[in-house]
């Protein structure tokens, strides 16, 4: 299912997510033993170093690097976006919680078909997305247009990687592992399984950048986190 195209992928990835929204955040702590926390902090505050106004984050699922962005000095607001309305809920439910509900808003839309103006947010985020979108470059030219010049935008993903012994472990642990515990906390053995697989078939580091500068992007780089296995790629829009 991971080489779905278009369409076809958007479907299949929104009836996934929909299905697993209760366990996602409990299983995404289990895989990352809790680090993603800690990687999304660290985008957030990548995202608004010298930035002010209002952030956007794409894909936002349960609403975690929206709420980073929100506690980010300099932005006023935090907007995220959605399909999925189970993860809206989730995403509006948390950020109630962590007393932001005035400062954040979380809306159902699509990524590839963003319901803004050009120029409209300070910058912009997408975290563990990228890799579902049902067409990548559409994505990224959707968040460069709806963020303001000089504006910065970030990007939080799985990265391939090359051949070695973390990446032979890495492979064990996501492909036989991941499912595994998918099954048994969230009862879906074939989303924890498309999951794995969607990384093998996402864009290498150095091709995900070329994306980036492609769309526009300038002073495009990356860091590696996570045993390298995730990346950060940024870039500032002209």
């Amino acid at each position: 299912m991971a080489t779905l195209k278009g369409q076809e992928r958007q479907n299949y990835v929104a009836d996934l997510f929909s299905r697993i929204a209760k366990r996602y955040d409990l299983m995404n702590t289990l895989m990352t033993f809790g680090m993603h926390h800690r990687w999304k902090k660290t985008t957030a505050k990548l995202t608004c170093d010298n930035v002010s106004g209002v952030a956007l984050d794409i894909a936002t699922g349960t609403g975690d690097l929206a709420v980073q962005l929100a506690y980010q000095s300099g932005i006023e607001h935090s907007v995220g976006i959605d399909l999925i309305p189970e993860m809206i809920d989730l995403a509006k439910s948390k950020s109630g919680k962590a007393n932001l509900s005035e400062k954040t808003t979380f809306i159902i839309g699509d990524a590839v078909k963003l319901p803004f103006p050009n120029n409209t947010f300070a910058c912009a985020t997408a975290g563990f997305s990228l890799r579902n979108m049902p067409d990548l470059n559409t994505a990224i030219k959707e968040m460069v247009r709806v963020v303001q010049p000089g504006g910065r935008i970030t990007t939080l993903e799985l990265t391939p990687m090359n051949n070695g012994l973390i990446s032979r472990l890495f492979r064990f642990y996501f492909h036989r592992v991941v499912p595994l515990v998918g099954y048994i906390i969230a009862r879906d053995r074939s989303a924890y399984t498309y999951l794995p697989q969607s990384v093998d078939y996402f864009l290498e580091s150095d091709s995900l950048a070329e994306v980036m500068r492609s769309a526009g992007l300038v002073d495009v780089g990356y860091r590696k986190v996570g045993c390298r296995t995730v990346a950060i790629h940024y870039g500032m829009k002209v």
